[in-house]
Order: structure tokens, then C-alpha cells, then sequence
């Protein structure tokens, strides 16, 4: 089984090891090691590519800050990642972690391991 992301309900099998038409997304914004590097896979983006946005994030270790402009749902199939929230939070992330990022949510990230995650941004 393949992707069909023309259909009216645009899917992938097996996402969880999908690496067929990956695009290399550059690096990270606000990096603090520069070794971070992304790799994804657009399943659907809104009207004129604005969101809801979804798709599959691919990560390779290496930290960053972050500031989320918008909620976001993560679900990680692969890897191992610690978020820090400015306010001292820590979420540790694993294969089967799903995260609800709530717009403005502000911290650093860091990838132990390489992370797979489907996504959707509202």
C-alpha cells in the first residue's frame, strides 16, 4: 500500500516508517547546537497551503528553541526527544507519546535519538 494524498481523504500507509518523497525541511529556526536537521512529508495543508497543516516530521538529534505560533498535535511513532517549557515543565517524548501544544508554548527541545511524528497544526 502506497500514499494517496489526491483522495478525498488524503492518507499514508505505514507512516510510522513512510520514507518515500521525504523533503528535506532545512534546519531549526533558533538553533542552539546546529546539528538538528528536518525531513518531512506534507499529508494536507488548508486552502492556498494555510492551515490546518498535517503531516510527517522527521528529526535528527541536536536542540533548538522554540516559540509555537499556533496549537499543535504531535503524535511520535519513533525516537526519544526532552521538551523543556520556559516555565521549567519537562515532557519526555517516546514512540506512542502524543503532545498537545497549545499556541505560545515557548521552551527548548532537545532529540536524543532520532524522532518520527505525525502532526497537524490548527
Amino acid at each position: 500500500m502506497a500514499a494517496r494524498l489526491d483522495a478525498t481523504a488524503p492518507h499514508i500507509h505505514r507512516a510510522s516508517t513512510w520514507d518515500a518523497d521525504l523533503v528535506d525541511w532545512g534546519g531549526h529556526l533558533e538553533p542552539i547546537d546546529g546539528k538538528s536537521s528536518n525531513r518531512g512529508r506534507l499529508l494536507w495543508a488548508g486552502p492556498e497551503n494555510r492551515l490546518p497543516e498535517a503531516g510527517i516530521w522527521l528529526c535528527t538529534p541536536g536542540s533548538w528553541h522554540v516559540v509555537l505560533p499556533r496549537d499543535e498535535l504531535c503524535h511520535f511513532v519513533a525516537g526519544r526527544a526532552t521538551y523543556r517549557r520556559e516555565d521549567g515543565e519537562v515532557i519526555q517524548v517516546g514512540p506512542g507519546t502524543v503532545v498537545h501544544f497549545l499556541e505560545g508554548w515557548t521552551g527548548d527541545v532537545e532529540v536524543h535519538e532520532a524522532i518520527r511524528c505525525i502532526y497537524m497544526f490548527r
